[in-house]
């Protein structure tokens, strides 16, 4: 039951210590409010970091070749690692109760595109259906290239959205031919990409298309899967871990590489790097937590220090509620309140200035690894517990002093 009489007793006992409560307020809003600028730009690391990795799958594994750096076997060094369509087959079908999507490329580095009178350089993938899902590429007009594209060998392209502004303008690129060093291709589709202006300034077309349009054979750049997800994170960069190092391996043993050369055959795990980043960023956070709870403890520690005061001012006061048959944990319930009082109050102005504060800045933060800052419901809610536990603690050991004040010595006191 609210007992206003209660509450203006606390008031009263407060304004007599105006400026050690004053001061008192303002270390736990200054450590809360702390606290909650950490968290939230710690949150917008890991919103960074999130959109950085949205760019292409998470669970994506790569493999490039260069040249060997080590003989091996009567082979000298400074070979080149050429990959085939048939390198390709085996990989996907020795690993394919693993693998999700999965695509071979064939790239023209900086093609010369042309459409009527506008023309410009861009990267020109020869690929299959499935790099699509494996880029986090989106269709926003027509469709993706697709089976009977790259059996058939058909003349067709998918451009990103950039392309599409700087040779088309405003004019609707469905159904018209660009120019790819003079060979004619058929626009099906546009895409977009979390990746920006750089993954959108690039062409799609059939992988068989691109090896027999531009002298490819059966060659082909690198190879691109993903792997089939398990439910827990942990498990499946395990996973991811294993395939990339039996592809690598396998690739190793039918190119005639030797085992520990680095350079041949090069396999990139991205969702190792993900789960190296994801653990910086988990260290980071915890770093801010450590920082924010101790300026909250060192808040904490003043709200403590001017209960005893209180406790000490109000000697007689206490002995004579004693005195009159007040129970041990009815002055402690008083003192405790009046704790969680000051805390809570300062520490809620701390939280909401520091809320206001991610809310105003927030938007206007322009970086690639920081986007977003702010703090979700649960952290506040957290952080809201943490203020009833820290004013709790506060003050306790002022109630229990309390609590053990003897009438008779209180009575005495002056």
């Amino acid at each position: 039951m609210f007992d206003i009489e209660r509450w203006q007793e606390i008031f009263e006992t407060l304004s007599k210590n105006k400026l050690q409560t004053f001061l008192t307020g303002l270390s736990v809003a200054s450590g809360i409010f702390i606290l909650v600028i950490l968290l939230g730009f710690s949150s917008g690391i890991q919103n960074g970091v999130t959109s950085e990795f949205e760019k292409d799958a998470t669970n994506q594994i790569n493999i490039w070749t260069g040249r060997t750096t080590k003989e091996y076997k009567g082979l000298n060094p400074g070979r080149y690692i050429q990959l085939k369509n048939a390198d390709f087959n085996k990989i996907s079908t020795e690993y394919d109760e693993f693998l999700e999507y999965k695509s071979s490329n064939y790239m023209i580095w900086r093609a010369l595109v042309n459409y009527g009178k506008e023309s410009n350089n861009y990267r020109v993938w020869g690929s299959m259906p499935d790099y699509q899902f494996i880029e986090n590429s989106d269709i926003v007009q027509g469709r993706y290239i697709n089976e009977s594209d790259v059996n058939n060998a058909s003349k067709v392209a998918v451009i990103g959205n950039k392309v599409k502004l700087d040779l088309f303008k405003s004019e609707d690129p469905l159904g018209k031919y660009v120019s790819v060093y003079g060979i004619n291709f058929k626009i099906i589709g546009v895409y977009r990409d979390p990746g920006g202006e750089d993954e959108e300034s690039q062409l799609y077309i059939p992988l068989t298309t691109a090896q027999k349009s531009f002298n490819g054979g059966d060659r082909i750049n690198n190879m691109s899967y993903t792997i089939k997800m398990p439910k827990k994170f942990s498990e499946g960069v395990k996973l991811s871990e294993n395939i990339a190092l039996a592809i690598e391996t396998n690739l190793k043993q039918m190119q005639m590489v030797a085992p520990n050369d680095l350079g041949a055959i090069r396999v990139n795990n991205n969702l190792e790097e993900a789960q190296k980043i994801y653990s910086l960023v988990d260290a980071i956070k915890l770093i801010f937590w450590f920082v924010g709870i101790g300026t909250i403890i060192a808040g904490v520690v003043g709200v403590g220090n001017i209960m005893l005061i209180i406790v000490k001012e109000r000697t007689k006061e206490i002995g004579i509620r004693k005195a009159l048959g007040a129970q041990p944990m009815s002055i402690v319930g008083m003192i405790l309140q009046e704790a969680i009082f000051v805390t809570m109050f300062s520490g809620m102005f701390g939280l909401i200035l520091g809320l206001i504060l991610l809310e105003a800045v927030g938007p206007l933060i322009q970086n690639d690894f920081i986007k977003y800052p702010q703090v979700d419901f649960n952290t506040a809610i957290t952080t809201v517990f943490i203020l009833v536990v820290a004013g709790a603690f506060a003050g306790f050991f002022p109630a229990y002093r309390a609590a053990k004040i003897r009438p008779i010595i209180a009575l005495r006191d002056e």
